[in-house]
Order: structure tokens, then sequence, then C-alpha cells
């Protein structure tokens, strides 16, 4: 039987929090996985002589990838189901992160942590998972849904880089990184509960639009590109600090622990930030939400530039992107769904995630390139900060209707 047809007899409303718990996991698990992949950078140097600048390449393209993975991954879930993408998006993740210890080039680092370990996670990402959580969740509850699903992808950074700082020094980094891409399979059973496809998401009577009929609608709308160019900035901003963090903390003179519990940190107060996003979607404009969330990341990278460098400041810097780190994407898919429904949203949705890794393809790959040529980060840094008031002011230009005033009670 077919992953459509056997989702069929899947009830109309699941349980609100078994679904939220398995795509959160999901999240958690492949995300948490990629984003501690920083940590193994200078070891990963240190045992192929290959120098941070070639590294730093192969992390670009993982970046590169998993955003191009994401509207052919929707497009398919939109399809076959997202059950089916779920699964396979897991094994690759898994099989990646297990065989990058026995790459010695670049081109054997680019497979594994490139296209496979990255594709993998394009693959479970938000692309399939927002769309898959929308489609089953009223539409009441999907602003709080998203906030919760994308602090999942935070709260598996919280866990899952000290869990990698533990394993590296308990058992070297080669074993550490394969036993955290043996972890990923526990969220297997989650694309069993998430099956199904976009064709259930279709009122009765509706029109069913096709994906190159909906992609050219999207891509003749204005606001569509506008939004598409603001996640630009923040793909470029997410992957530098997944990426350099840890290398930027070592430049300053602190240890080891610093660049992982900085890690740490960005994941768990990013889950304070995507839930109240979440919460905030359904109260105030999204792209006004947006504007606000990339002044404040450049207003934080700004005083961190002119802070001293103590592990103090490094861990408040840490807290303070935590809270604008995925809090983008709430709002973000939340206007893909408002401009467009939830019929091919996993398309849209994917394709604007390809915009936010081309901007992570040159995040981190400018930031090895600028580090080997300064020998700092202040560069990028500068980049960035441009880069975030540039993307407060695209927004203001979107269309969005404004939301209506709350109702009155009647009077006596």
């Amino acid at each position: 039987m077919s992953e459509v047809a056997a989702s069929k007899s899947i009830p109309a409303a699941p349980v609100f929090w078994l679904v939220l718990v398995a795509a959160a996991a999901t999240f958690a698990l492949t995300m948490g996985t990629r984003q501690t992949m920083g940590l193994f950078m200078s070891p990963l140097n240190t045992a192929t002589q290959l120098g941070i600048a070639n590294i730093s390449l192969a992390f670009a393209f993982g970046q590169l990838w998993w955003g191009l993975t994401q509207p052919f991954a929707g497009a398919m879930a939109d399809k076959v189901g997202a059950g089916r993408v779920l699964f396979a998006g897991t094994v690759l993740v898994a099989i990646g992160t297990f065989i990058t210890p026995y790459m010695t080039t670049t081109l054997g680092l680019i497979l594994a942590i490139g296209v496979l370990s990255a594709g993998g996670a394009g693959m479970a990402g938000p692309a399939v998972l927002m769309a898959a959580t929308t489609r089953l969740i009223p539409p009441h509850r999907r602003g709080l849904a998203t906030g919760i699903v994308n602090a999942g992808g935070s709260f598996g950074q919280f866990i899952m880089a000290p869990i990698a700082g533990f394993l590296m020094v308990g058992i070297g980094w080669a074993n550490a990184m394969q036993v955290m891409g043996l972890l990923v399979l526990l969220c297997l059973p989650a694309a069993f509960l998430l099956k199904g496809n976009s064709l259930q998401s279709v009122p009765a009577g509706q029109k069913v639009v096709g994906t190159g009929e909906a992609l050219r609608t999207a891509l003749r709308n204005k606001s569509y590109l506008l939004l598409g160019a603001g996640f630009f900035v923040c793909g470029f901003h997410v992957a530098f600090l997944a990426t350099h963090l840890p290398g930027v903390i070592a430049s300053c003179g602190l240890p080891v622990q610093y660049a992982a519990w900085s890690l740490a940190m960005i994941g768990l107060f990013n889950i304070v930030g995507s839930v109240a996003m979440g919460w905030a979607v359904g109260r105030w404009r999204m792209k006004s939400l947006l504007s606000m969330l990339y002044v404040v990341r450049g207003l934080a990278v700004l005083v961190f530039l002119l802070a001293p460098k103590t592990g103090p400041v490094v861990l408040i810097f840490a807290a303070v992107m935590g809270v604008t780190f995925l809090s983008t994407v709430p709002p973000t898919a939340g206007l893909v769904a408002k401009f467009f429904g939830t019929t091919n949203m996993a398309t849209l949705f994917g394709v604007v995630m390809l915009t936010h890794q081309i901007g992570g393809f040159l995040g981190a790959w400018l930031g090895g390139k600028v580090f080997e040529a300064t020998g700092s980060y202040d560069w990028v840094w500068y980049i960035d900060i441009v880069l975030a008031v540039g993307a407060a002011l695209i927004h203001l230009p979107i269309q969005e209707a404004k939301l209506p005033a709350p109702a009155r009670p009647a009077a006596a």
C-alpha cells in the first residue's frame, strides 16, 4: 500500500503534542548533529593537514547543498508523502556523519559532510517538517506549533554540543563523530507518524495547483522575493556562527570548553526565541518581527566587537545570538503559508530555504578565507552588521495584511 493511501487511515486531527514531539525531535537530532560540526574542524585539520580554508569549503558546500535539497525534498513530500522523505534523509545524515573520519581529502570531506550528511539533513529539514506540521495542525495553532518545532532544532544543539564535547574528550574526535551519526537514527520512528502529503490539506472542491504553477506564481510575487532575500542574510549569519564561532573563541585565547558551551547557549536561548516568536506571530505582523530580529543581531555583533573578549562576555553574546538564531523561521514559514496556503508549502518554503543556504555557503566559506588572509574574523563581523541592517530594511515593503483587531466583548 502506498504511503498516500495508508495515510488516509490516519485521523484528520492527530494529537497536537504527539505531532509536535515527532517533528521537533527529528529537527533536534538532525540539526543538533549538524550544528556541532564546528567543534570537529580543528581535529579534522590536524588529522588531514588540509588547512582551515579547504575544510571550510566542505562545510560551506554542506550549507549550500542543505538548501539545494530542500525544494526538491519539499516537492517529493508534497507528492509521495513526508514520511518516506524523512526516513531517507535520516539514514543519509547517519551515513555521512559516520564515514567523515575516514575522509582524508577535500573531495572526500565534501562528499561526506557536504553531500550525504547535509543532503540528508535537508530532506529531514525545515521545509518538510514545517509543511507536515502545518498540514496536521489546526490553523489557529500553527504559529505556536512552528515555533515549538523550530525550538526542537535549538534544543538539539543545546544537548548535542556538550555531548559531542564530552565524547571528544572521552573517546577521541573520530569515535565521537561516529556516535553522533548513530544517534541521529533515533528519529526514524517519527517518519511513520508524520507520513502523508499535501493533497490531504486541499479543501473539498478546490482545484489542486501543480508544483510548477505554484512556483511561477510565487516567483512573480514581490513580497515572496523580498522574503527570500532577507532569509539569505539569516543563512550567512547562522552558518558563520555555527562553523566559526569555536574558531572565534579560540582566537580570543579562551579554553575549548567555552566553544562547546557557547554553541550550547545558542541552542538553549533559541528555544526561548523560537517559542516566543511562535507566540508572537499571531499577535504582530510577521514582517515587523523579522525586521526587529535583524536589528537586534546587528546591534549584538557591534557590541561584541567593542567588548572585552572574556568568558562571560562570550557566553552572553552567544545567548543573545541564540534568541535570534533560528527564530526567523516561524514568521518566514508563516508568511509563505499566508501568501500561498499549505498545499505546496513544502516546495515554496524549500525555495526560501535555498536562498538561506546560499547565504550560509558564503558565511561558512568566507569565514575561513578571511581568517587565513587576515588572521582575524573582524571583516566577516563587519559584513554581518551591514547585511543585518539591509535585512531589517528589506522586510518593510513586504505586503502583509494587518492583523484583525481583537473582538470586543458584547455590551451587557
